[in-house]
């Protein structure tokens, strides 16, 4: 398996494995395993927080469910877990943004420019069928290279305590 091919199919199903947006993080840790935890994602809150597999991003709200993903790839190798890559942990990286858009076109994943996070040295696409957005990096002479993809959140508030176990 090869990382475009992962990356295409998480564009269209909106899922790695076990993990998509809304997923109950137990499901996930049962599935991949116990994270690394890097904290928080505020200064005042103990939630939500991120957690990583690698290059695989998580964050997750303080019900417990998955609020954001993302797979960094802007370092020379994507780590992801072994379940998620096809049996594969590492990932040459360096996508190039032809490559990219030849691989979603290849497997009929319908893109369009993404306006909101196009400005100075990057430009961005949104895959249309789950929302995934590809952000590339806009180096001198050469073709944007991908920097990240992620699955942007659902809006989900989890500020009722009175729905959520506060942990």
């Amino acid at each position: 398996m090869e990382i475009l091919d992962v990356l295409t199919s998480m564009a269209m199903s909106g899922r790695l494995g076990p993990v998509f947006i809304g997923a109950d993080w137990n499901d996930v840790t049962a599935a991949l395993g116990e994270p690394w935890d890097i904290g928080t994602t505020s200064r005042k809150r103990r939630w939500p927080r991120l957690f990583a597999y690698g290059d695989l991003e998580v964050s997750v709200c303080r019900c417990r469910n998955v609020s954001l993903i993302c797979v960094q790839t802007w370092r020379d190798v994507v780590d992801l877990p072994r379940s998620v890559g096809g049996g594969t942990v590492s990932f040459p990286a360096g996508l190039r943004h032809t490559d990219v858009v030849s691989a979603l076109d290849r497997v009929g994943c319908s893109w369009e420019p993404y306006a909101p996070l196009t400005f100075g040295n990057q430009c961005s696409l949104t895959a249309v069928a789950s929302g995934a957005q590809f952000t590339f990096e806009i180096c001198k002479a050469e073709e944007p290279v991908l920097n990240v993809m992620g699955l942007p959140g659902d809006g989900h508030d989890c500020s009722a305590r009175t729905a959520c176990r506060d942990h």
